[in-house]
């Protein structure tokens, strides 16, 4: 059996046990680490706290082209989408369903007036008098024409008589056989004639003018009163409500039999071949917009081009709505109210400080960004240019290389400076 070794131990005084001393090198190594230490803090030193680089989203700030657009929403309508209305007050009869293809000129539905169809019988029956009033003023016309030439007629002939006997007076006063007055009277018989004649051709002739202006006046009655007509049996044919275009009937207004006012909304046609789209625009960009601007329309996977056909001149629920019409021929597949996106190009900006947008420029209004140094986000003030959809020009504060935060800075709450984990 062995022993223990208690009976080789022996007790040593305090005195007389060794002294511990350390290592000059862990005193080196000490230091060494309150140096490091005291560096990575420094960087530390003035900021407000720390937030990790997995939270935030950076950008470097470059040059180059910018193009200033806008990214909204937009729906598929029609081109050409008239609304019918009713020509006059009656009951409606509906020739058609929605949804029905019709062809342009199709009655599609008629519209029952009395009160229309017996104002045009009434008129039609006022022609008609008119032109057996206006026959009858032609042959009044004649007649008076004819016997005002009678009298000039029948003037000259007496003054052709007077002239004669004149002759024979004057001949019969040379020869000495009729006396002096007698060839007077003849004289004034032959004076008297020609007057007469003269004021009777006159007479003939303002008899024509004015039965010819009487028929003219007559005539053009008549002729107001065809136009009447005409007009009315237009207004009776618009009845049969007729489609202006190739299409669909997209909305019926009315029921069928229903009773109608007089401009009355009776149904929408829809021409499907061409198609546009309506793009709704913040009020934000109403100042930028203009006719022809390009666009970009997302349709399926595919992008088609158009260009900015019409502005809406109001606003309405803080938009302003744009038509968009393609260049070209419109990409198929398009089906009507359906929803797109599009991208609306104002302008290109050339060799411009710009960096890529987000939401550090709502955030802080465009004035300050946080650029990364040394692991610290300094905050740094800054002014904003044009904006774009993914990217924003820089006018001052930044310069190409630079690296700044553009997500996540509201983690910053403010502070001036914040570092930043890896």
């Amino acid at each position: 059996m062995i022993r223990d070794t208690s009976a080789q131990d022996r007790s040593l005084s305090q005195a007389q046990a060794p002294r511990s001393r350390k290592p000059l090198y862990l005193a080196g190594a000490a230091v060494m680490a309150v140096v490091f230490v005291g560096w990575l803090l420094s960087g530390w030193l003035g900021s407000a706290g720390a937030v990790s680089a997995e939270r935030l989203r950076f950008a470097e700030v470059s040059r180059g082209l910018l193009v200033r657009d806008a990214a909204v929403n937009g729906r598929v309508v029609a081109a050409v989408s008239p609304t019918l209305y009713a020509p006059a007050g009656g009951t409606v009869t509906l020739k058609t369903n929605a949804g029905d293809s019709v062809k342009r000129g199709d009655v599609m539905a008629v519209v029952d007036s009395p009160e229309l169809q017996n104002e045009l019988q009434r008129e039609k029956a006022t022609l008609a008098q008119l032109e057996a009033e206006v026959a009858r003023q032609r042959i009044l016309a004649r007649k008076s024409s004819l016997l005002a030439q009678r009298e000039a007629d029948d003037a000259e002939v007496t003054r052709l008589a007077a002239l004669r006997d004149l002759q024979r007076a004057e001949r019969g006063f040379e020869l000495g056989a009729i006396a002096k007055v007698d060839f007077l009277r003849a004289q004034d018989a032959m004076a008297s004639a020609d007057i007469r004649s003269k004021h009777a051709g006159t007479a003939a002739q303002l008899e024509a003018q004015d039965v010819a202006l009487g028929l003219k006046t007559q005539e053009q009655l008549l002729e107001r009163q065809r136009l009447l007509a005409a007009n009315l049996e237009r207004r009776v044919d618009e009845l049969n409500v007729r489609s202006p275009v190739d299409g669909v009937i997209g909305t019926l207004n009315v029921a069928d039999r229903a009773v109608v006012a007089p401009n009355a909304p009776l149904m929408t046609v829809v021409d499907l071949s061409r198609l546009e789209v309506e793009l709704e625009m913040p009020e934000s960009y109403a100042k930028d917009l203009g006719l022809g601007m390009t666009a970009e329309v997302r349709v399926g996977a595919t992008n088609a081009t158009g260009k900015v056909s019409a502005i809406s001149p109001e606003v309405v629920g803080n938009q302003v709505l744009a038509r968009v019409r393609f260049d070209g021929e419109q990409p198929p597949g398009l089906r009507q109210n359906q929803r797109l996106s599009a991208r609306v190009l104002f302008e290109e900006k050339p060799d411009v400080v710009k960096v890529a947008r987000g939401p550090f420029v709502e955030q802080h209004g465009g004035r300050h960004a946080y650029v990364v140094e040394d692991g610290i986000a300094v905050r740094r003030p800054i002014v904003l240019g044009a904006t774009s959809v993914g990217e924003v020009e820089i006018l001052e504060g930044l310069q190409p290389g630079e690296r700044i935060v553009i997500s996540g800075t509201d983690n910053f709450e403010d502070a001036e400076r914040v570092a930043i984990n890896d």
